[in-house]
């Protein structure tokens, strides 16, 4: 197992030569929004035939912790499933009370249960219930692609490591945490992220997105308006590579603009148009499912009196914000295809990564580069 927040020095995006709407914060990831933290735990390690219980091993956790490890305060949030074969734990309460009281942890579709007594028993042993009780939010992909998914590899230290790995920094991205055995468009997929500025001065705003990438059929996938699954066509021989939409992807939202639940419903819808900006079409097989929330409004939860004071983003102010969480969304997706490397899984199953000179010369040759 490793642990890893920071990014390594891996090709983004941007480096292809892509181009991309919107304005980047510093790191062009959800850590830009601040106090937001993100750890991992990540699983690789056997090879060869698949044994049951055994390996290969090719799966993790991802954590987003909205306020950091420092703060274990209720943030304002919602959630919205575009398609709904998938899972994310927690969304009831979201939506009666408005709030997240817990870490939002992504691992792979057979090992939520876990994850979700794991961070029950993180917040019971550090103490950060805001309630007697808690409700995680838990969310998940399919990687039995490439990983043993019917082994149970991921254990509650797995995702206790996650969370407490956290850091405000950079974030790793490609074949790194909860993302580890994904597969996207018929690419290698995995964890991306990246973020979008609003405004100036007392009215900037910052949108972060983190996706776990594991959906789309390779003919579906358009970069920057490039056809370019078209123009990388699968060869009969890839067998191991789904030709049937059966992935999901996970869009976790991050601002520090003042919105009520309401509002950030209404941004979460609009992650939805940043996939589609890839080429996605949310098939019958697939669990897209997206969560917002705000970092601001701190005290909107205490209960140490009867009323609270807010501040609200009017809803005529927030055409930026949906143009942010559209344009981070579409530069989250491409950069966990840039970012991710040729993977070998289960009964060498091999999964090639986006090859990153076909896509220059795609961009080029349709005027895009």
């Amino acid at each position: 197992m490793s642990t890893a927040s920071s990014r390594p020095i891996e090709p983004r995006a941007r480096d292809l030569g892509i181009p991309l709407d919107g304005i980047p914060g510093p790191r062009d990831a959800i850590t830009d929004v601040p106090g937001v933290a993100v750890g991992f735990s990540t699983l690789v390690r056997g090879s060869g035939p698949l044994r049951v219980g055994e390996g290969p091993v090719r799966t993790g956790v991802t954590a987003i912790l909205p306020r950091g490890l420092g703060s274990h305060a209720p943030v304002f949030a919602a959630w919205f499933p575009l398609n709904g074969n998938g899972e994310m734990t927690g969304t009831a309460w979201i939506d009666e009370s408005g709030f997240l009281e817990s870490p939002i942890l992504l691992t792979n579709t057979h090992s939520v249960g876990v994850v979700r007594d794991a961070v029950v028993e993180w917040q019971a042993r550090t103490k950060r219930f805001f309630q007697p009780y808690s409700y995680p939010v838990v969310a998940e992909t399919y990687d039995g692609t490439l990983n043993d998914i019917n082994g149970f590899h991921v254990k509650a230290e797995h995702a206790i490591a996650a969370i407490e790995s956290a850091t405000e920094g950079d974030v790793a991205e490609g074949n790194v945490g909860g993302g580890t055995g994904m597969v996207c468009f018929g690419f290698k997929g995995g964890t991306g992220t990246a973020s979008r500025r609003t405004g100036e001065g007392d009215h900037a705003h910052t949108v972060g997105v983190l996706v776990q990438a594991n959906f789309g059929l390779r003919s579906q996938l358009t970069i920057a308006g490039v056809p370019v699954g078209r123009e990388l066509p699968l060869s009969p021989a890839a067998t191991s590579v789904p030709r049937t939409e059966q992935g999901s992807i996970i869009v976790v939202v991050a601002t520090d603009a003042p919105l009520l639940p309401h509002q950030l419903a209404r941004v979460a819808r609009r992650a939805a148009l940043g996939l589609g900006r890839t080429g996605s079409c949310a098939g019958n097989g697939s669990g897209d499912i997206m969560i917002a929330f705000s970092t601001a409004n701190p005290d909107a939860a205490s209960l140490t009196a009867p009323t609270r004071t807010i501040e609200m983003l009017s809803n005529a102010a927030l055409n930026p914000v949906f143009d942010a969480t559209i344009f981070a969304t579409e530069a989250a997706i491409l950069n966990a295809l840039v970012a991710a490397e040729t993977m070998t899984g289960i009964d060498d199953v091999t999964i090639e990564a986006l090859p990153h000179d076909r896509v220059r010369e795609l961009l080029t040759r349709y005027g895009r580069g």
